[in-house]
């Protein structure tokens, strides 16, 4: 078991055993009240939940990610292949789909918000917003830091927190590497736990330094990461600007100014 997932399976068991207690106090009758559907078989219910969560695989939380996606992507506008962004954003990830050991897949959200984000199973989404405020150059160091996220196992370790939070029981006790299918229900449950949750400092600045040397891999601009963040700054008052790298810290201006070094190096 690796280490992140043994981690998230003690918090699971120390949650149910709580669980598991509050409900023998409050009632004293559990074994009788169990076998009648009563309030407890639903607490000791929500324990079992907790545990499933916590052990499901790799796989699993990857195809937990990728159902979410696909229920996201149809509620969400998403711009046709011949529109100008999605043809820009194809131009600038065609040869990034295999990167790095993984399969990514790449589209543009059409929304005014500032906003880029990845998932678990390799998808990354780009919002009009930020392909408006972004040249090439920049964008690419965002799309690099956000391929970090999913190479360095945030998303992963995001998306496995997030079916402890719902604690799906369909999710969660699935077997085979596959998740068992969700309903739109449970998915809009898992996704806005799955998005509402930050980043830690340090996986930020790991996804930071990733996308650097992906820029400098590639030899692009490794000036577009720092720039792009000098813009995030800019722009991080306004209304519309969601964007992870933003709400978590430290601040954008201050990471620009760590690329700036670090590309200077």
């Amino acid at each position: 078991m690796k280490k992140n997932q043994s981690t998230v399976l003690r918090s699971a068991i120390l949650v149910a055993s709580v669980v598991g207690l509050s409900a023998c106090v409050s009632n004293p009758t559990l074994g009788t009240l169990a076998g009648k559907g009563g309030a407890s078989e639903n607490k000791m219910g929500a324990a079992t939940d907790f545990l499933k969560a916590a052990t499901v695989s790799d796989e699993e939380v990857k195809s937990s990610a990728l159902q979410f996606r696909e229920f996201d992507d149809k509620r969400s506008k998403i711009a046709p292949p011949n529109s100008k962004y999605a043809q820009r954003l194809a131009r600038l990830t065609a040869k990034h789909v295999n990167e790095d050991g993984m399969k990514l897949n790449f589209k543009v959200i059409l929304s005014d918000q500032v906003n880029a984000n990845a998932t678990a199973d390799g998808s990354v989404r780009v919002y009009s917003g930020l392909m408006d405020l972004m040249t090439d150059s920049e964008l690419l160091g965002v799309i690099g830091h956000e391929i970090g996220h999913v190479k360095l196992g945030h998303t992963l370790s995001q998306t496995r927190a997030a079916l402890l939070a719902s604690a799906t029981r369909k999710a969660a006790a699935a077997s085979s590497g596959k998740a068992a299918a969700l309903a739109d229900s449970e998915l809009g449950g898992f996704g806005e736990k799955l998005f509402n949750s930050q980043f830690s400092q340090s996986s930020e600045t790991e996804s930071d330094d990733y996308g650097l040397a992906f820029m400098k891999k590639y030899h692009y601009d490794v000036r577009g990461l720092e720039s792009a963040f000098r813009k995030l700054a800019a722009n991080s008052g306004k209304s519309g600007t969601l964007d992870q790298m933003l709400s978590s810290h430290p601040d954008p201006g201050k990471r620009a100014d760590r690329m700036r070094e670090m590309a200077n190096k």
